[in-house]
């Protein structure tokens, strides 16, 4: 698909590092939009609209507020910017620990990425079990991009099915449906789904590839025990 690509304004301080483009379809009609295909979810089930724009486009970082700590979210695509750039914006990479800097440089990610994520996401809340029905002028928005939906989504760590559901639990505040990294340190459609908490955190920082080995061991140092 042939994007539009207009400038959509932004008060956002971070617009000289990158700004925001309509991803409508070229030569669409009506007002231009960034996030066109996410139109139904922002209208019926905000929540979870916000969670895909967030987790799309901003990193992790800390949890608590302190020089050194380093920002909390921010862009993903500011994190691309040069140690001097970022001064000026405000953020001295000199003043945060070595593990912080490397934790936020690896989420980083351009903003053409952050989009194609943020419409996997989309593609995939839409496919799970007990989603509502994607209007139709999303749908093929949607599928012009990642294919036909088979109301198929799993849990990209232990490839069980996912329930649309998931979204509206949580224990002790925590959501118990989160976005998960096949490769902890790459933020590309390829490499996004969603998981399920406790699987997204016995995963930790390794590949998928190296947790399932690291399972297979113990099962393997199991049975010989």
């Amino acid at each position: 698909m042939k994007y539009c690509y207009k400038e959509i304004s932004s008060r956002s301080k971070y617009d000289k590092l990158q700004i925001k483009k309509c991803h409508l379809e070229m030569g669409h009609t009506g007002s231009c939009s960034e996030f066109p295909f996410l139109e139904h979810l922002s209208k019926n089930f905000k929540r979870i609209s916000d969670k895909i724009k967030r987790d799309s486009t901003m990193t992790t970082g800390a949890a608590w507020k302190s020089e050194d700590a380093g920002p909390n979210r921010i862009l993903r695509w500011v994190m691309l910017a040069s140690d001097e750039n970022l001064k000026k914006f405000g953020i001295n990479m000199e003043n945060l620990k070595d593990g912080v800097v490397a934790k936020l440089r690896e989420k980083a990610a351009d903003y053409d990425s952050c989009i194609q994520v943020a419409i996997k996401l989309t593609w995939l809340v839409y496919q799970m079990e007990g989603a509502p029905k994607c209007p139709d002028n999303i749908k093929e928005y949607l599928e012009s991009h990642f294919g036909e939906m088979s109301n198929i989504t799993t849990c990209a760590i232990c490839l069980d099915k996912i329930g649309f559901d998931l979204f509206h639990t949580a224990q002790r505040g925590k959501a118990n449906l989160e976005t998960c990294h096949l490769n902890p340190r790459m933020h590309d459609p390829m490499n996004v789904g969603f998981g399920h908490r406790e699987c997204n955190i016995a995963q930790g920082n390794k590949t998928l590839d190296e947790f399932y080995e690291w399972i297979a061991a113990i099962l393997t140092r199991s049975k010989n025990t």
